[in-house]
């Protein structure tokens, strides 16, 4: 278990890093940044600004390991999805992963190379990629990430709902 909590912490942290790297808009690289090239490309429908806010402070609350903040922008059934396996409500992401995320970013830098999201009435989705810089057992390392974040928006304002990290190493 104390494994998988590692190997987990590892790919949701590269994930959240997605997060904290903000580029211009620039259409014209998205075909570069699909192919893995060092470019941030984001397509953000206009409906969609605020809940990219959301997903952004929420990553940016993990680095700071302001963890009731995080807490506060996740739905309390949210469903995270991970290396298969799953954290089925903020209470036991909160308790059960977030230390480990928030001390592996400390020292990680995020190059976003892509970012979408859209709208559609109370419900929104934020997917971006990305590569990961950072290191383990003072080694550098390397890792491309993926995330997506399924938001719902109440009285309270946008909430996560669903969250789906998924990374690898660079090179493979």
């Amino acid at each position: 278990m104390k494994h998988r909590l590692q190997n987990c912490g590892l790919v949701l942290a590269s994930c959240l890093a997605l997060s904290l790297a903000v580029s211009a808009h620039e259409p014209s690289k998205q075909a570069a940044a699909s192919l893995g090239k060092p470019v941030a490309v984001q397509d953000i429908s206009p409906g969609a600004a605020d809940a990219v806010k959301v997903v952004e402070a929420f990553s940016a609350a993990i680095k700071a390991v302001k963890l009731k903040e995080a807490g506060d922008m996740l739905d309390p059934k949210v469903l995270i999805l991970e290396s298969g396996s799953s954290e089925r409500s903020r209470d036991q992401y909160l308790e059960e992963h977030a230390i480990a995320d928030a001390a592996f970013m400390q020292n990680a830098q995020m190059q976003l190379r892509y970012r979408q999201a859209r709208v559609d009435g109370d419900l929104a989705w934020v997917a971006s990629e990305g590569v990961l810089n950072a290191s383990k057992g003072g080694k550098p390392m390397a890792i491309l990430s993926t995330e997506t974040m399924l938001l719902r928006k109440g009285p309270q304002g946008w909430k996560i709902v669903h969250i789906h990290w998924s990374s690898r190493a660079a090179g493979k």
